[in-house]
């Protein structure tokens, strides 16, 4: 495959995946939103779905990898780097944009939840959650980063108890068990896509969800982590708070070593 298929199919694959992904979350997170509190299992089972459908409508093109660990572990099992910057461009750039039709999908919804009095008045008040950014002033007169807002994890992941090694060990191994599958399923040259491959692996976001899930929301996918909080970032959304930024280099280094574990497993074990 050339690399504008490459690009072409990564861009729009990862975009699917972010904005139903991304939707899902948004539904069950936003006022005025029909399924709002919905829980757990719709998101798990919304991401999974999330996955098979923007799979499916790349994968002719690219091989539908979505997710840059997955396509630095296959780099490592093969040997051949060649086509990751291309992958990589792909599913960040899709990523953002996903991102970015969420928005423009709830943008009603994410108007009313921000200026609610009840959102606003969370806002303002104290931030007591242990390890959180805070608005504050330094002793130095600068201004600290703003607290994770109110809408930040429809866009990105964050954790429920801040704690470094913990976080980074639930994304490694949430994210070693996506590569390891996927690899001994001999989707090893590109992720070659049939039916039935394409819904396990779907199906193992969901149980990854499900099982590992709990502790940081279980990002697995750098882009899909790390594009959507940039338009966080960039988003002219009231009273929004921070974009977590301390946090942010976990659901990028934590994947990518659990990916690259998994291809070394695999080409020892396999």
């Amino acid at each position: 495959m050339s690399s504008e298929h490459i690009f072409l199919g990564e861009t729009i694959g990862t975009a699917i995946l972010i904005l139903l992904g991304g939707g899902v979350c948004a539904a069950v997170t936003l006022k005025s939103s029909k399924a709002r509190n919905a829980g757990w299992l719709a998101i798990t089972f919304g991401w999974g779905f999330a996955v098979l459908t923007g799979a499916y409508i790349s994968g002719s093109l690219s091989g539908a990898h979505l997710n840059p660990a997955v396509t630095i572990g296959l780099a490592v099992d093969s040997g051949d780097w060649s086509d990751v910057p291309v992958y990589l461009a792909g599913q960040m750039l899709g990523a953002m944009i996903g991102a970015a039709l969420v928005w423009a999908a709830y943008a009603g919804q994410f108007q009313a939840h921000l200026t609610d009095p009840e959102t606003t008045g969370a806002i303002e008040g104290p931030h007591t959650t242990e390890g959180a950014e805070a608005t504050a002033t330094t002793a130095s007169g600068k201004r600290a980063a703003a607290a994770p807002g109110p809408v930040l994890g429809i866009f990105s992941t964050g954790p429920e108890i801040r704690n470094v090694a913990q976080n980074l060990a639930t994304e490694i191994i949430g994210t070693f068990v996506l590569v390891l599958f996927i690899l001994t399923l001999g989707l090893t040259k590109g992720l070659t896509v049939s039916g039935t491959g394409t819904l396990m692996v779907a199906l193992v976001v969901v149980g990854i969800g499900l099982s590992l899930g709990g502790p940081t929301g279980y990002a697995i996918n750098p882009a899909r982590d790390l594009g959507p909080r940039i338009v966080h970032a960039l988003l002219p959304l009231p009273n929004k708070g921070g974009s977590d930024w301390s946090y942010a280099w976990i659901p990028v280094v934590g994947p990518i070593v659990g990916a690259v574990l998994a291809a070394g497993l695999h080409r020892i074990a396999f």
